[in-house]
């Protein structure tokens, strides 16, 4: 199993790049074999980007918390607008209260808490900022009618007590035609910290 760290986070901090920019990247580093790829959030996002783009690599694609982007360009606008407003606040903030912000969003209720992973998150003020800016939901472009291209299996899952993801994952599931849903009971957006067991479980299994 391979794990990136993704432009804007760990290791790959200074790297501001977009979602196809960032699918292009990681075409140079992962396996030339077609591989199983599974990205969560902004890492769903871009795993839908990298399959798109790069549709002979994956053989398996694993989509929790994911979404095909915003259809409506005035709301992709106002989307973009916030998530630069945020990459403002992000570098003059202090970045463990940034944290503490971000993780009490509604849609981390359900998270519990463990300090080994806060400890693990991204704390370069700037990539987070840069992360925003080249690659958040408001830059990403609408996929909605492009996959019905995609004919590789694909699971879709998402925390059963998270209603945005749970109506975005049941749009992936209506585009993408050789997939499936699953919801886990229970869950809040971040399923695979609340219900470990359970996501791989689901993974496994697919």
């Amino acid at each position: 199993m391979l794990t990136i760290d993704l432009p804007g986070h760990g290791e790959n901090a200074a790297v501001a790049a977009s979602l196809d920019e960032t699918a292009d990247l990681l075409a140079d580093v992962l396996p030339v074999e077609p591989f199983a790829l599974g990205g969560y959030s902004y890492g769903g996002r871009l795993a839908l980007h990298f399959a798109l783009r790069h549709p002979e690599r994956v053989n398996r694609l694993i989509l929790l918390s994911a979404t095909m982007g915003i259809r409506d360009t005035t709301e992709r606008s106002i989307r973009r607008e916030r998530d630069a407003a945020l990459a403002a606040r992000v570098e003059v903030t202090d970045i463990e209260d940034f944290l503490d912000e971000w993780l009490a969003q509604p849609m981390f209720a359900a998270l519990p808490a463990d300090p080994a992973e806060r400890a693990a998150r991204s704390r370069d003020a700037h990539g987070l900022a840069h992360s925003l800016r080249s690659s958040g939901t408001g830059t990403q472009e609408w996929l909605g009618e492009r996959l019905a291209a995609l004919s590789v299996p694909t699971l879709i899952v998402a925390g059963a007590d998270d209603v945005k993801f749970v109506a975005e994952a049941r749009r992936l599931r209506e585009a993408i035609a050789n997939s499936r849903l699953a919801l886990v009971d229970h869950c809040g957006h971040a399923a695979h910290l609340e219900r470990p067991t359970a996501v791989a479980e689901l993974i496994e299994a697919f």
